[in-house]
């Protein structure tokens, strides 16, 4: 099964790349994105760009504040399973 996002992000606010990230990211948590990317074996090295983009995209993420306290509050909006299945149904995505 793969996920799609809810909102497309278009431009992307990181690029999907070591400079995006970088530069997306904090003095400590660049140094530790680049200094974790330089030490992993090439196979690895993927699996790290895809970690640190989704830190960055939650860093750099406009509504972050908003969601954290509606999480905090209990008034995240919700959905059931059924939902969410009927909508990939709907779309013609993979519901297994």
């Amino acid at each position: 099964m793969t996920a799609q996002p809810i909102h497309g992000h278009e431009p992307e606010r990181v690029p999907r790349n070591a400079d995006g990230i970088g530069a997306a990211l904090s003095g400590e948590r660049r140094m530790e994105f680049y200094r974790e990317l330089l030490a992993a074996a090439p196979e690895k090295a993927e699996n790290v760009l895809r970690r640190w983009w989704l830190e960055a995209m939650l860093d750099t993420d406009p509504e972050a504040d908003r969601r954290a306290d509606a999480a905090l509050a209990g008034t995240m909006p919700t959905v059931s399973l059924s939902e969410l299945m009927t909508r990939r149904q709907e779309a013609g995505l993979p519901v297994e």
